[in-house]
C-alpha cells in the first residue's frame, strides 16, 4: 500500500456527539486536537477510535490548535475538518493527486455540501465565478478565502506563513491566511471535484458567530489591509452591524494592540485582487 499523502487534522472541543458521527467517516491518518473538553472527548476518541491521535490542548487555543496537528502531521499535505465534517471518499486522494502535479498549489479549496440534502455551500459559488481570474498553473479559480472545513494544504507553506493565528482566534480565521499565502507567492484554488460534507452542529450560538464576524472583519483589516480599508470595514460594522456589530467592535478594541503589533501591509498585487473582491461584494 503506498504511504498517506494526506493527513486529517481535527480540532473539537465539548462535541463528542458530533465526533461520535464524523470520525468514522475519515479517511487516512487523522489527528484530533481537543481545545479543552469537559465532556469526557479526549477518553471517548482514544476508547472508540484508537487509529485517531488525539492531542489534548489543555485549553480553548481556537482556530491556531489546528496548527498543533499540522507540525505533528507526517504526510506533505493536511486536510481540515471540523467536528461535524468529513470529506468525501476518494476527494483527499483527488487532492494530493492535484497538489502532485501543482507545485506552487498551497491550498486547495473544496465543494462543500451541507446538512442532509447536501445544498452546496453559497461560498462556493462565489469561488466558483472568481472575480480574480485564474492562472494556468493552478487547478482551478483563484480564491482569497476559504473554509476551513473544505481546505487542505501543503504543509511547509502553511507552516512558514504561521498557520491560523490567536489575534483573530476563531470564526473568520481563514482570510488572514490566504492573503499571507498570496503574498509568499504561492497559489490557493477552488476545485469542485474535491468535495467535504457539512452538517452543521446545532450546538450553536448565531448572536455570538455574528458578533465574532464583525470583531474578526476589523482585526483581519488591521492586520494586512491599508488604513483606509479598516476605516471602511468599522465604518459599516458600526452602521450595518446591529447590536452584533457593536458588540464585535467592542470587543475587537482588546486585540487591537496584538493586532497592531503583527500588521505587516500585503504587496500590491495581492491587495489589488483583494480590492476586487471587496467590489463584488458592495
Amino acid at each position: 500500500m503506498a504511504p498517506a499523502r494526506v493527513t486529517v487534522v481535527v480540532v473539537s472541543r465539548d462535541r463528542r456527539a458530533d465526533l461520535a458521527r464524523s470520525l468514522a467517516c475519515h479517511e487516512g491518518p487523522v489527528i484530533l486536537v481537543d481545545n479543552g473538553s469537559s465532556d469526557g472527548t479526549p477518553e471517548f476518541v482514544r476508547e472508540w477510535f484508537p487509529h485517531v491521535t488525539v492531542v489534548e490542548a489543555g485549553r480553548n487555543l481556537g482556530a491556531p490548535a489546528r496548527n498543533l496537528g499540522v507540525r505533528l502531521a507526517t504526510t506533505p499535505y493536511v486536510a481540515f475538518a471540523d467536528d461535524d465534517s468529513w470529506w468525501a471518499p476518494g476527494a483527499l486522494e483527488r487532492a494530493a493527486d492535484l497538489f502532485d502535479v501543482h507545485p506552487r498549489l498551497a491550498l486547495l479549496a473544496g465543494r462543500l455540501l451541507v446538512g442532509p440534502a447536501e445544498r452546496v455551500d453559497p461560498i462556493c459559488a462565489e469561488m466558483a465565478r472568481s472575480r480574480i481570474g485564474r492562472e494556468p498553473d493552478l487547478p482551478g479559480p483563484n480564491v482569497l478565502g476559504f473554509l476551513a472545513c473544505g481546505a487542505v494544504v501543503r504543509r511547509e507553506p502553511f507552516l512558514t506563513v504561521g498557520g491560523f493565528d490567536d489575534v483573530v482566534f476563531f470564526f473568520g480565521e481563514e482570510e488572514r491566511l490566504a492573503l499571507d499565502l498570496a503574498a509568499a507567492g504561492w497559489g490557493l484554488a477552488y476545485v469542485p471535484g474535491v468535495v467535504a460534507h457539512h452538517h452543521p452542529s446545532p450546538s450553536r450560538d448565531p448572536a455570538g458567530r455574528r458578533a465574532l464576524a464583525a470583531r474578526n472583519a476589523v482585526l483581519t483589516a488591521v492586520l494586512r489591509r491599508p488604513w483606509g480599508v479598516v476605516a471602511q470595514v468599522t465604518a459599516a460594522t458600526a452602521l450595518r452591524g446591529g447590536r452584533a456589530g457593536r458588540r464585535g467592535l467592542r470587543d475587537a478594541v482588546a486585540r487591537l494592540p496584538r493586532a497592531l503589533a503583527a500588521r505587516r501591509r500585503l504587496p500590491p498585487a495581492v491587495e489589488t485582487a483583494r480590492r476586487t473582491l471587496d467590489l463584488g461584494l458592495t
